[in-house]
């Protein structure tokens, strides 16, 4: 089964992980093939398929693999132990030190971003899209990190597949609001063939909250969900085109036990 690595992450011991594509999977039409979503409206035996699919080759079984119910929130879980889809907390990252379990995040345009400091032996998870972005989940699961024994300089973060700049065009309200918050983001914008509308660089925001935060090494995949469709679901090219409903890929990281 094929995902993208960052090479960051890589190149640390006891961690495996994959920002994995929508390739691989048993689900059909829309959500072909590799749909991890359990909140879409795809086969509920499919989804199960697939998430057992990036269990197995995480090195879990299919109930270590953990996903949260992601609303969009700077909440962070700190995972002590296993829970099932239907007892998943709401929360949009994750956190542990437990080795076996593997964290989940789900996308389909935000951002996935993989957290490890292997020195202390914690991994985390987050789903970021603009509005968990701007709230503080990226400052949030960093924080999450260090109460379990994690140093800011020795963790290393991953920003994974999302929608890159040339295809997330938003309204003035959009950008105002960020501008409210701090005149520097006007960075992040630039104006859109639509007159008042602008261009988002998601994926630069991202990984600038992640530099702000003085952590050890930021990497970016520059993978844009929106262009490639063979590899990636995308809610906005989903919604582009008038689709019901559209597919989630799954990014995750998982911890090894001591040697």
């Amino acid at each position: 089964m094929f995902s993208f690595k960052a090479e960051a992450l890589d190149a640390l011991p006891h961690i495996r992980h994959g920002f994995f594509t929508r390739e691989g999977g048993v689900s059909s039409g829309i959500y072909a093939s590799l749909n991890c979503g359990l909140g879409s409206d795809d086969d509920k035996g499919a989804v199960s398929e697939n998430r057992a699919r990036i269990a197995s080759d995480m090195g879990v079984t299919a109930g270590e693999l953990l996903t949260v119910h992601q609303i969009h929130s700077a909440t962070v879980e700190t995972v002590t132990d296993v829970w099932t889809p239907a007892t998943a907390p709401q929360a949009d990252a994750m956190v542990t030190k437990r080795a076996g379990i593997a964290l989940g995040v789900l996308a389909a345009d935000c951002t996935p971003v993989l957290f490890a400091d292997t020195s202390a032996r914690v991994i985390g998870a987050a789903h970021a899209g603009w509005k968990g972005a701007f709230t503080g989940i990226l400052e949030a699961t960093i924080d999450a990190m260090v109460a379990l024994g994690a140093t800011r300089d020795n963790i290393t973060a991953a920003v994974g597949p999302c929608i890159s700049r040339d295809a997330y065009e938003v309204g003035p309200e959009f950008r105002d609001r960020f501008l409210q918050a701090n005149a520097a983001n006007d960075k992040w914008f630039i104006p859109s063939a639509l007159d008042g509308h602008f261009m988002f660089d998601l994926t630069a925001f991202v990984a600038a909250r992640l530099d702000a935060a003085r952590i050890g090494t930021v990497e970016r995949l520059n993978l844009c969900t929106y262009a490639d469709e063979q590899k990636f679901f995308s809610y906005r090219r989903t919604t582009h085109r008038g689709e019901p409903d559209y597919g989630r890929q799954m990014s995750v990281i998982v911890l090894s036990p001591p040697a």
